[in-house]
């Protein structure tokens, strides 16, 4: 049934039925009027009869009278009908004046002998009794009524009167009807065949290349263009469909090109950007915000190993990137619940994050949310050594300041009676005037490095004296700490061609500081040097560790940086530090093109490693 699915089909179906449909209404129409307009084989022989019967009475009056008979057949021929006289012996009486030789048949061209004995016996006959068919020269159907005719006396049988008539009767007529309306029907059905593969190439064949043009721009080449054979309403589809795959080739190109346009956005952007659908399943992310969604679904967090059973074990690696990790579930749950837009900081093990989300509309229902996420550990930590610093400066600058006011007040006052007691006063005003000193030198060389205005003077330099001189410097001061201050250094010398000696002796002078004030009485420092290899390149290996109170884990990533103290307490002593020398420590090496690094155990120590290039670039 492919063929009703089609629209030539249809059209072919339809033009079918209506033929049909047209026919058999004709034919009704048709059927009635033959029935009502041609007569009956019935009645028309039963007319024939009585006209013969008339004519018969007539003929034994005016039978020798041929005009007689002229006028009967010349009335007759007028209906296609014409009277033959027949003699007893079978033969035809002349015939009458003025019939054509055409029209002149034998008796026995109606009825066979035997028939005609039944009318010269006295009875009437028609050949519709008698079964007789056309035959020669007779070749056309007709009505034939045979009746005796008297002789002149009246006495006997004188022969027999044949009528006969041209017939075609209701039922014929019905017959041919319907053999023509057969011929119509199967001439209809042809045309129409016809008609129908007339129109496949006109209405089928251009719908069927819009339709494959269709199915190629649904696949994605929007190129695809039909051609136009014609003006007519294919024609002008054709064009609107080529028009239409012009504009939609265009819209495409400037999506794609937005598209590309926001994608080289996302993945520029150093913030992570995630949008999650109304379940939490990811729908769209960039690099940053894919890695955080898989590092962070990564991570066991407290409400999982809550809830989860103790026995089994979880595969957190294995943990899908498409679902939003446990640290901004509260925050999306909220945002879906509200549809507002959220601002929150995100505590991910030792990184702070920032974290805006707002919820994705579609038809005014909440259908997701976009989350941004920057890390703003650095921010956080700065704020945080901000916070420290401050406190930091205010307690040693307030310190030495007060002291300095108390003492100078007491000196104003007298209150101090002996020389003795105002030289003590006037030392311990120096002293802290030394201290708040140290605190803006650092502060001044600190500026200077970062700044790059520090004037270095490189020249070459033998670790092995320099540290066996530095060893010689702090030695009275681990002495009277009751501390053991070792120098390890190799037999072999060693040589930096580029070094600054008063720098790197601030280095030194600044982590063996550190190290005295944080090792307990009884313990040992080691100061030594190897060599080693840095960058592919030789280098020198300066380490100073301890056995002190160590770092914790937590300030250790932060130790280098200005103002910041792993020591918190507040109480000193007048050579506390100021939370300046490691980050000193360290632009002072990153200008001879080294590196410095700490390792700490609490409890167990501290140690830093030096790494400096023999040959400076």
């Amino acid at each position: 049934m492919f063929i009703l699915r089609t629209i030539v089909g249809k059209l072919w179906i339809t033009i079918i039925g209506l033929v049909v449909v047209v026919l058999l209404t004709l034919s009704v129409f048709l059927f009635q009027y033959i029935e009502t307009s041609f007569p009956k084989s019935s009645d028309q022989v039963e007319t024939l009869n009585r006209l013969a019967q008339k004519v018969a009475s007539e003929i034994s009056l005016h039978k020798e009278e041929q005009r007689y008979l002229q006028v009967v057949n010349e009335l007759l021929s007028a209906q296609g009908a014409n009277v033959v006289l027949a003699a007893p012996d079978f033969s035809r009486v002349e015939a009458p004046v003025g019939v054509s030789d055409s029209r002149i048949y034998e008796p026995l061209d109606f009825f066979l002998e035997e028939d005609l004995k039944k009318v010269f016996a006295g009875e009437t006959i028609n050949n519709q009794l008698s079964g007789i068919g056309p035959k020669p020269p007779l070749t056309m159907e007709y009505t034939a009524v045979a009746v005796p005719f008297m002789d002149q006396s009246g006495a006997k049988i004188g022969g027999a009167l044949i009528l006969y008539q041209l017939t075609q009767s209701s039922e014929e007529t019905q017959e041919y009807v319907k053999r023509l309306f057969v011929v119509v029907g199967v001439c209809g059905f042809l045309m129409t065949t016809f008609f129908a593969f007339f129109l496949l190439t006109q209405i089928t064949r251009p719908l069927q290349k819009l339709k494959k043009a269709a199915d190629l721009i649904s696949k994605g080449e929007y190129g695809t263009r039909v051609p136009i054979a014609s003006s007519d309403e294919i024609g002008e589809l054709g064009k609107t469909f080529n028009h239409m795959g012009e504009q939609l080739s265009d819209t495409i190109k400037a999506l794609s090109h937005e598209k590309e346009h926001l994608a080289s956005v996302l993945r520029s952007m150093a913030d992570a950007v995630v949008t999650f659908d109304s379940e939490g399943r990811v729908i769209l992310t960039n690099p940053p915000g894919a890695r955080n969604v898989r590092e962070w679904n990564r991570i066991e967090w407290p409400e999982q190993a809550e809830g989860a059973d103790d026995t089994a074990e979880t595969d957190w690696s294995a943990l899908p990137v498409a679902y939003i990790p446990e640290p901004l579930r509260p925050l999306f749950d909220t945002v879906i619940d509200e549809a507002q837009e959220l601002t929150s900081k995100v505590h991910v093990q030792s990184e702070v994050w920032s974290v805006v989300m707002a919820p994705l509309y579609a038809h005014d229902v909440v259908r997701g949310v976009v989350a941004v996420m920057r890390d703003v550990t650095e921010e956080y930590r700065l704020d945080k050594v901000r916070k420290d610093f401050v406190a930091n400066v205010s307690h040693e600058l307030r310190t030495p300041l007060s002291m300095l006011q108390g003492y100078s007040e007491a000196l104003i006052d007298d209150i101090a009676a002996t020389p003795e007691e105002r030289k003590e006063l006037a030392q311990v005003i120096y002293d802290e005037s030394l201290r708040m000193g140290r605190l803006v030198a650092d502060l001044l060389d600190l500026a200077k490095l970062e700044t790059g205005n520090m004037e270095m003077a490189f020249r070459e330099l033998d670790v092995r004296v320099f540290l066996r001189r530095i060893q010689r410097k702090f030695m009275a001061l681990s002495k009277e700490r009751d501390i053991t201050l070792n120098c390890i250094v190799p037999e072999t010398e060693l040589i930096l061609r580029q070094a600054d000696e008063d720098r790197l002796e601030q280095v030194l002078t600044n982590l063996l500081d550190n190290a005295i004030r944080h090792t307990p009485a009884g313990a040992e420092i080691r100061l030594s040097a190897s060599g080693t290899r840095h960058k592919g390149d030789p280098a020198v290996l300066i380490e100073v560790a301890d056995q002190g109170y160590g770092i914790p884990a937590a300030d250790l990533p932060f130790i280098f940086e200005r103002f910041y103290k792993a020591d918190k307490a507040r109480t000193r002593g007048v050579s506390g530090g100021t939370g300046l020398g490691l980050s000193i420590v360290k632009n002072i090496v990153e200008a001879h093109r080294g590196v410095v690094s700490a390792k700490s155990q609490p409890g167990q120590g501290t140690t830093f490693s030096i790494t400096l290039p023999v040959q400076t670039p």
